[in-house]
This record gives C-alpha cells, sequence and structure tokens, in this order.
C-alpha cells in the first residue's frame, strides 16, 4: 500500500474573518476527500485584521461600510453572499442586528496554547471552530475572558488553565512574534493557507480549489467526487 503524502500546512486566519471559517471549512472538506492519500497536519497562525479593536467593539455594519467605502445596499449583498457560501459548508454565518466587530487578541492567546496541547492539534482545530460559531453565529464578545474559558471548556480544555493564561497575558509575545513573521512574509490578508512552508493557497476558496491543489503538491492522482 502506497504510504500517503505527508503535508504540513499552515492556515494564518483571524476569529473575526467570515472568510477564514469559509476557508478552514473547505480545507478540512478537501482532506477528508484526500483520506489515504494525503496525510496533513494543520497548525493555526495568528493574524489580527483590527489589532486596535476596544475590547467592547464597533457595530459591524458601520465599521465595515466604512472601511470598505461601500453603502448599506452593497454590505446586505456582500453579506448574503458570504451565508450563502458558509451555508453549503456547515457554517453559520449570522449577520444579525447589533452585531459588532470585537477584539480577537486574546483568542489568538488561547488557540497558540490549545495548539501545544495535542501534536494532532485537534483541540486547537476544535477552539477555532468553536470562536468562529460564537462570533458570527451567536455574535459573543470573544475578547471576554468567561466567553473565552467557557468555549475552552466546552472544547474539552482545561478551564482552570485557560483562565490562568488569559489572566496572566502569557503567550502575548509568541503570537506577536508569528504574526510579525506572516506579515514580513507578504501576507496581506487571510484567510492565507501555506503548504510545506512553500506553497500558498489565497482566500477562502472552495473544497474543490483546495482538494486539486493538495492533490497536486502530493503527487496523487486525480480523482472525480459530484459536486
Amino acid at each position: 500500500m502506497t504510504e500517503p503524502a505527508r503535508l504540513r500546512i499552515d492556515f494564518v486566519s483571524d476569529i473575526a474573518c467570515p472568510w477564514c471559517a469559509i476557508g478552514l471549512a473547505s480545507l478540512q472538506i478537501a482532506l477528508a476527500r484526500l483520506a489515504g492519500r494525503v496525510q496533513a497536519q494543520i497548525h493555526l497562525q495568528p493574524f489580527e485584521l483590527e489589532p486596535g479593536m476596544p475590547f467592547d467593539g464597533v457595530d459591524a455594519g458601520v465599521h465595515l461600510m466604512r472601511k470598505y467605502g461601500i453603502d448599506e445596499a452593497q454590505l446586505e449583498a456582500n453579506r448574503a453572499a458570504i451565508r450563502e457560501r458558509a451555508a453549503a459548508l456547515g457554517v453559520t454565518i449570522a449577520y444579525r442586528p447589533g452585531a459588532r466587530v470585537w477584539n480577537t487578541f486574546d483568542a489568538h492567546r488561547l488557540l497558540h496554547w490549545a495548539g501545544e496541547q495535542d501534536s494532532e492539534a485537534a483541540l486547537a482545530l476544535a477552539l477555532q471552530k468553536a470562536l468562529f460559531h460564537a462570533y458570527f453565529a451567536d455574535n459573543d464578545n470573544v475578547a471576554d475572558h468567561g466567553v473565552l474559558i467557557r468555549l475552552a471548556a466546552a472544547v474539552g480544555l482545561d478551564a482552570n488553565e485557560a483562565r490562568r493564561i488569559l489572566e496572566s497575558g502569557e503567550y502575548a509575545d509568541e503570537v506577536r512574534a508569528l504574526e510579525r513573521r506572516y506579515q514580513q512574509r507578504g501576507i496581506p490578508s487571510v484567510p492565507a493557507t501555506i503548504v510545506d512552508d512553500h506553497h500558498l493557497i489565497s482566500g477562502g476558496q472552495p473544497p474543490e480549489a483546495f482538494e486539486r491543489t493538495l492533490r497536486e503538491l502530493a503527487g496523487t492522482p486525480r480523482a472525480l467526487h459530484p459536486r
């Protein structure tokens, strides 16, 4: 039996990025399709879209219209497209009235810690998905330590240790160093999927795009999947 190709995947993302939630879901679907042919280990890497965001956040609609220079109709059209893409992948994006943009730095610190808890980074991936759901489906403040501790416990992480890390400021230097590293490598936006530290897949691509690229990088034959 042929051994599966082993790939390292660095997934650079922010919890505040809906396309990152879409991209991660697509990537995992693609890897499931390639099971037995590709064995990949996903390493979550931090990126803050709004590093200066205050603890209490800001109104999401107002912020996005100002940031991208769009009006309310354009904003709603963009949101509808994102919701549709996400729903097809089983990801809930609910832009409810009063939704806010939250600061994500402490969430990245917690994710960094979670990534050290098991060799397959399964807990970190579970926490990342829980954070996406909290942010986009529940509009929870992911800067709030109580929210972060609850989510950590829900995916099987130690709540007391999560509390200690958040209160101590641990991993702040590591997260900032990683953010600088990817910025210096020319990553201007997220999601950015880096395979074997060399090949870049930009944006929240559909599963087929991830599958095609990973198959090519792994040198495995192409197969057809129903669309």
